[in-house]
């Protein structure tokens, strides 16, 4: 006997990019949408009934007509806007995820002057939230950073750490310190400015990362954390993933060469995972 158990459905990777005209200056977003519903979805599993299913490219066109007529400027608006409309829409659905990734764009500096309508690309990393509502419920919304790549060429040390059999690692005082962060914070705040408070934590971060004199990943991931925390009154907590992207020192003696810390193999796999929530 088999029972359905939980179950969701939705579209992902639906993309789009939004000009927003002020006259003569532009603004330009590039959002990538995924959306997931739960409901009464169950016969469609167990009888080949869909006559609850809103197919998914419904979901795809929604999401492209909702932002034509939206107002909203930050993804976290937009979420929240797209799961109230489906779940006003479908009364089958009893919740929504919504996830968006946004693309860093940011107004090209032309003479020390923003150019009103030539955008670049800022970085890697783009803007993320994940916003989730059941029915009659709040909107739980958490937005973040994903793949903020930082490096620094010194003050970072690993030493003191345990040692067993198996131990092979050397201490290092003046080691290369590289990641790829991962970053998501909760609100304290019932209606944030979120473009706001993502700029202060986004500062926050890089301003202690580039400063701070780090005994370990964790040593800094936490301070990263403290420093998010007091630019940012607006958040409980902020979580942190920190892969230690190595840069190994390249063995130049069988050439006949010293290698006083100047040339490194950077390796992406295997590398160390540190993850923690800072909270207040």
């Amino acid at each position: 006997m088999a029972r359905l158990g939980e179950n969701r459905y939705g579209k992902s990777r639906v993309r789009l990019s939004r000009i927003t005209r002020h006259g003569d200056r532009h603004e330009f977003h590039e959002w990538t949408v995924r959306v997931l519903l739960e409901g009464e979805f169950e016969a469609s599993f167990t009888e080949a009934d869909n006559s609850n299913i809103l197919p998914t490219d419904t979901m795809k066109n929604t999401v492209y007509s909702l932002a034509r007529a939206s107002k909203a400027a930050t993804i976290e608006d937009f979420a929240t806007e797209l799961g109230d409309y489906l779940l006003a829409n479908n009364p089958q659905v009893s919740g929504t995820l919504v996830g968006i990734e946004e693309k860093a764009w940011e107004h090209l500096i032309v003479d020390d002057v923003p150019d009103a309508t030539t955008f670049k690309l800022g970085g890697p990393e783009v803007h993320t939230v994940r916003a989730v509502r059941d029915r009659g419920r709040e909107w739980s919304v958490r937005p973040g950073i994903d793949g903020l790549v930082i490096l620094k060429t010194t003050k970072s040390a690993f030493t003191g750490y345990f040692n067993d059999k198996l131990t092979t690692l050397k201490p290092a005082t003046d080691r290369i310190f590289g990641t790829r962060a991962t970053v998501t914070w909760e609100y304290t705040a019932a209606s944030p400015d979120h473009a706001q408070v993502r700029a202060r934590i986004l500062a926050a971060l890089l301003k202690e990362f580039a400063a701070h004199n780090s005994m370990s990943v964790q040593h800094t991931l936490f301070d990263m954390g403290k420093a998010a925390l007091a630019a940012a009154p607006e958040i409980a907590r902020i979580t942190l993933a920190m892969p230690n992207l190595h840069h190994l020192l390249a063995d130049l003696g069988p050439f006949g060469q010293d290698n006083p810390n100047h040339i490194f193999v950077p390796i992406d796999e295997p590398h160390g995972t540190i993850e923690a929530t800072i909270e207040r």
